[in-house]
């Protein structure tokens, strides 16, 4: 699947990650909420820079995970776009001085990366473990922006693996249906 995203020309996840956020900014999630928990994306996932800059212009809460241990991460105010800087992992975040920290339970939607998904919200991480970590600590919408081709028939989940809730693509809006 890692794969297959980077084999995507990149006019493909332009024009296509457009319609995505298009779909989560129209959102009730995204627009009932106060603060939005999102992931800078690299090249080859869905592009999130949109939602960045509507979360700012709309006076909304907008942050994203610094990453503080082995699997574990917590969110951290992003105030404009210069307060960004790569830090570990090669991941985007916020500069040093100019982190704000806010408690995971603040968070009303965040937006959950992944490789491959399912219709039951099960999710293929990236291999770090740390959304599993952080997903049961908050009460927020857990939603993925994926290429309708990241859904599969089946992801494999364990107990520790945290599912989303919605799953959208640029064909469909999935609410997980969970078992």
């Amino acid at each position: 699947m890692q794969s297959r995203r980077k084999s995507l020309p990149p006019a493909e996840v332009s024009a296509l990650s457009a319609s995505i956020v298009q779909k989560f900014l129209a959102s009730e999630f995204y627009q009932n909420a106060a603060t939005v928990m999102a992931y800078v994306s690299m090249p080859f996932e869905v592009q999130l820079r949109e939602i960045f800059v509507d979360a700012l212009a709309n006076k909304k809460t907008l942050a994203v995970p610094l990453i503080v241990g082995k699997g574990d991460m917590t969110p951290v105010i992003v105030p404009d776009f210069e307060s960004l800087e790569v830090g570990d992992f090669g991941i985007p975040t916020v500069r040093a001085d100019s982190r704000i920290f806010i408690g995971a339970q603040k968070i009303d939607c965040v937006i959950v990366p992944g490789a491959a998904f399912d219709v039951h919200g099960n999710r293929l991480g990236l291999g770090g473990g740390f959304y599993d970590k952080f997903l049961p600590t908050t009460n927020a919408a857990k939603i993925a922006l994926a290429f309708d081709f990241q859904l599969v028939d089946a992801v494999p989940a364990e107990l520790h693996d945290s599912p989303v809730d919605i799953i959208i693509t640029e064909n469909r809006i999935i609410t997980a249906e969970r078992s």
